[in-house]
């Protein structure tokens, strides 16, 4: 049985919290007790009213704390304030340069106060499910972190910012029927695609009036380290230092969202993934920083540990990558966690614990 509200074995005590199932393991135990009356102020809940269950469940109850909310509320805004400004881009009405900035300020703020909880919302938050706006959002999160664990200074960090932000507004300016093509484009079709940094580069310096500075590395962050990308073949150190960030940053978001043609990726996989590049596309030394920033096991990866425990990671330590802090959710006697009020377990300090293998939340849900 679930109720809407928590149920209590006395007046201070709670069973089970609300919305959560009272299970044969619970009853179990309020017999050792010697339990035979329990108590809720709530109604009980139909199958047919039911919320999601299993694992997906439990992980989404990590998003509803007052922090993760308070995130959640102002990254929507973000999102459909840039929405607003690809609308007036595509209007030919660019938007103030001034509005821009002020977004940039907001987000870095949000990020200042809620970082742990911005990582995990932008990684797993929306189960990988994401628009436009929010990958662009994501995308300049990502670039920011970078920025900051490399210790530019902070001008730098608001250009790095702007040119993420606005990297692929150039993709307004190539007609909508081969923007939005369902199928494989031709190969004059990817020619027109390929243009949209130049046109992105244009709309940032000529259109809002940002300089060079925001303008140059969005028109770079398609070129490969290797020397193989667009639009003009540069290779190595030719490409901007920020363009050479937001190549990273963009990849790895594109990684965990969700595409047409497959599913997210985990953080841990897109991580291994990105890892993999042996040069070809990012800057090694880059990635040796964004692996500093989020570490090997990103903030919301879902991990089994050697003592059988799952567990959520919680935040990562730059100089300890493989041992991050982490929040139990099923313990090692199978407990559940409902309310996210599972253990907190630092792999640092407790060496004899180690994380086996990263988990896909999916593929937990569908064991449970």
């Amino acid at each position: 049985m679930k109720f809407t509200e928590p149920l209590y074995m006395d007046a201070d005590n709670i069973i089970v919290p609300g919305k959560v199932p009272l299970k044969e393991k619970d009853i179990q135990r309020l017999k050792r007790w010697k339990i035979n009356v329990v108590q809720t102020e709530g109604e009980i809940i139909s199958e047919e009213e039911d919320e999601p269950k299993g694992f997906q469940g439990m992980i989404q109850m990590a998003f509803t704390s007052p922090s993760q909310k308070e995130v959640t509320k102002y990254y929507s805004r973000y999102t459909q304030k840039y929405a607003e400004f690809m609308n007036d881009i595509e209007a030919r009405t660019p938007p103030d340069s001034i509005d821009i900035k002020d977004l940039i300020d907001k987000i870095m703020e949000l990020l200042h106060e809620h970082k742990e909880d911005v990582i995990q919302y932008i990684l797993y938050g929306k189960q990988g499910e994401s628009n436009s706006a929010e990958n662009a959002v994501n995308a300049t999160i990502l670039s920011i972190l970078i920025g900051q664990e490399m210790n530019l200074v902070s001008h730098k960090i608001h250009q790095l910012a702007a040119s993420a932000l606005l990297r692929d507004c150039g993709m307004l300016r190539i007609p909508d029927e081969i923007r939005n093509k369902k199928g494989k484009l031709s190969s004059d079709e990817l020619q027109q695609i390929r243009t949209h940094p130049v046109h992105s580069y244009r709309i940032i310096t000529k259109e809002i009036g940002f300089s060079e500075d925001v303008g140059i590395p969005a028109m770079q962050h398609q070129e490969r380290w290797d020397g193989h990308g667009y639009p003009k073949n540069l290779k190595g150190n030719a490409i901007s230092l920020h363009a050479r960030i937001i190549s990273v940053a963009d990849a790895f978001e594109a990684m965990v969202s969700e595409r047409p043609h497959r599913n997210a990726m985990i953080g841990y996989t897109a991580m291994r993934t990105i890892l993999s590049d042996n040069g070809r596309r990012f800057d090694p030394d880059i990635l040796k920083i964004f692996i500093r920033t989020l570490g090997i096991y990103p903030i919301g990866s879902i991990v089994l540990l050697n003592n059988s425990c799952i567990g959520r990671v919680v935040k990562h330590k730059p100089d300890a990558p493989l041992r991050p802090r982490i929040k139990v959710m099923i313990d090692e006697e199978g407990t559940t966690h409902f309310q996210d009020d599972g253990e907190i377990i630092d792999l640092a300090e407790s060496t004899k614990i180690f994380i086996a293998k990263a988990v896909d939340p999916k593929t937990v849900q569908e064991k449970s």
